[in-house]
């Protein structure tokens, strides 16, 4: 039974959600502001949240366990180096949704701009 769960599954296994995540993760990381659809970047945040809030803390343990979450050598180095001490004075809402008009071509989906916050 799904009682209380609230999870957007967007037609994937757990798997490709994860992917997808990843994937969406990995860009604003390292492009600091992507454009994505609504659903999407509202999924994406708590899970970019939490990367963050690892990078905060800054000891080995949290780089292994954002290395099992992100396992890209490169977005983790960026992370830790420059993101987590940009935020370190923050207690959260690390990201920022900006929503844009819907799209024009092909499904009509609302679109927003995830990016971090300065």
């Amino acid at each position: 039974m799904r009682h209380r769960v609230k999870k957007k599954h967007f037609d994937r296994t757990k798997e490709q959600r994860l992917a997808l995540y990843r994937s969406l993760a990995r860009a604003l990381i390292l492009e600091e502001r992507i454009e994505t659809s609504l659903q999407r970047a509202k999924a994406v945040r708590p899970f970019v949240e939490k990367l963050i809030t690892l990078a905060k803390k800054g000891d080995l343990s949290a780089r292994r366990r954002a290395l099992q979450l992100m396992p890209d050598k490169k977005v983790i180095k960026k992370l830790f180096e420059e993101i987590g001490p940009r935020f370190e004075g923050r207690n959260g809402g690390y990201t920022r949704i900006i929503k844009l008009p819907f799209r024009r071509i092909g499904d009509s989906c609302e679109l927003a701009i995830l990016e971090l916050v300065e």
